[in-house]
């Protein structure tokens, strides 16, 4: 059996908590109260796992979270995507 892996958001200073929760539910369908919870963890820790599985899925995860583009309300600034990651589940 192949090994697991994460995928990981990464925290920045510029994405809104509400982008990050929008990206999380779309990709991964995760409830709001879980969405949050990750985004928060992110926030305070640097990083959260937010989905595991097989390599190939969290290939395609990943990408997908890649599609999604932030624009800053406020300035207009084109903030891009969330930082996501992939690495071998440990175990």
């Amino acid at each position: 059996m192949l090994p697991p892996y994460h995928v990981i958001i990464l925290n920045d200073d510029h994405h809104s908590f509400e982008f990050v929760i929008h990206v999380l539910r779309e990709v991964f369908r995760h409830t709001v109260e879980q969405a949050f919870t990750l985004t928060k963890e992110a926030h305070d820790k640097g990083r959260a796992v937010v989905w595991t599985g097989n390599k190939e899925v969290a290939e395609l995860k990943a990408e997908q979270v890649a599609t999604f583009h932030e624009t800053r309300e406020r300035d207009g600034a084109k903030l891009g995507p969330i930082g996501c990651v992939i690495e071998p589940a440990p175990g």
